[in-house]
């Protein structure tokens, strides 16, 4: 993914085991927090991840 703050590229590895989240984590290029939701649809095996950009 990309920070929506600076553009730098993150890797980061999600566990969809424990169904829907909302986390935050930190760039570490600019160190803006980031804030993300993973959604999890097990009847069409599909993960979704969205970046809120507009976090402050």
């Amino acid at each position: 993914m990309k920070c929506p703050h600076c553009g730098h590229s993150i890797g980061i590895t999600l566990d969809a085991s424990n169904g829907n989240q909302e986390f935050y984590d930190d760039c570490p290029a600019c160190c803006h927090a980031i804030h993300l939701n993973m959604k999890v649809d097990e009847l069409q095996q599909k993960v979704e991840l969205f970046i809120d950009d507009n976090y402050e």
